[in-house]
């Protein structure tokens, strides 16, 4: 007589509705985790940025500075302001719900820190989340984890004095006028700084109160120079007033007029193009007049 196997052994574990049982272990591993915050913030010697995710950390996680910054799926370039993009991916992890709506805030978004200036996503493609920090420049970084809950911590170092400088926006609440919002820059390229900061945009505070950047679809600047009191910056994109009255160029004045050194802004398109190129006047291009 052949032995009898014990059914624990061979029986398949079947739930109440008739189907085979899938273990919770299993399960939890087959949910990707999911990004729900995004933070940053400054501590003694460096900045923190944090990413914290529903569930278990990302499988594979990758930091590193990259020259510029790649969409997934379509390749085309992202913009991110600041000196040094450190590109941060996460594999096997989702930042959107089931309609396709981003689960851990702005997709883009501005810090008034000494290092960070800008997050931004670069994909949320196939699995693989992609965001760009933009920093004020090239420094040492840490990375690490943490749970409960789950975080990837990448902390920057930021090893070199700031100086509190002015960018103005547009006060939505007060239209056609400015509001002043300080920002860190390093010295001495402060209006290289504070220009930088005025194209990074309002913080979500910020926004909150009604501060706009005002781009005139400049997507930033290629050179600024001074000399003899003259400021000229060159600006890159498809610059247009589009009939409007308030441009970027009522940010970028009021921006770099605040350092002594700066009587008048000359304003050029990607042409290199500007009505009033010589003397001692401000200038903007055609394409910003209303």
């Amino acid at each position: 007589m052949l032995p009898i196997r014990p059914l624990i052994a061979t029986a398949m574990v079947v739930s109440a509705t008739g189907l085979p049982a899938v273990p919770a272990q299993a399960t939890q591993q087959a949910v990707p985790p999911m990004l729900v915050a995004i933070r940053a913030a400054h501590q003694v010697g460096l900045d923190r940025l944090v990413f914290e995710f529903r569930g278990r950390l990302p499988a594979q996680r990758d930091v590193r500075y990259v020259s510029k910054l790649i969409a997934d799926g379509s390749g085309e370039t992202v913009n991110a302001v600041g000196g040094a993009l450190l590109q941060v991916r996460f594999d096997q992890a989702d930042g959107h719900d089931r309609h396709g709506k981003a689960t851990y805030g702005p997709v883009r978004r501005t810090y008034a820190l000494p290092g960070v200036i800008q997050v931004v996503n670069a994909g949320d493609f196939e699995g693989t989340l992609t965001f760009g920090a933009g920093l004020a420049r090239h420094s040492p970084y840490r990375v690490y984890t943490l749970t409960a809950p789950s975080r990837v911590v990448v902390d920057i170092a930021t090893p070199y004095r700031t100086v509190p400088i002015r960018a103005y926006f547009l006060n939505t609440g007060r239209r056609p006028h400015t509001t002043a919002v300080q920002r860190p820059v390093i010295p001495p390229a402060a209006a290289f700084g504070a220009l930088q900061r005025l194209f990074a945009g309002p913080t979500q505070a910020e926004r909150a109160q009604g501060l706009r950047l005002v781009s005139s679809k400049a997507t930033g600047f290629s050179k600024l120079t001074v000399k003899n009191g003259v400021a000229r910056v060159y600006l890159t994109g498809r610059v247009t007033s589009g009939g409007s009255t308030f441009t970027i160029a009522d940010q970028i004045r009021p921006t770099l007029k605040q350092f002594p050194m700066i009587k008048w802004v000359k304003i050029y398109d990607s042409a290199g193009q500007t009505e009033h190129p010589a003397g001692p006047s401000d200038s903007i291009p055609q394409s910003l007049e209303p």
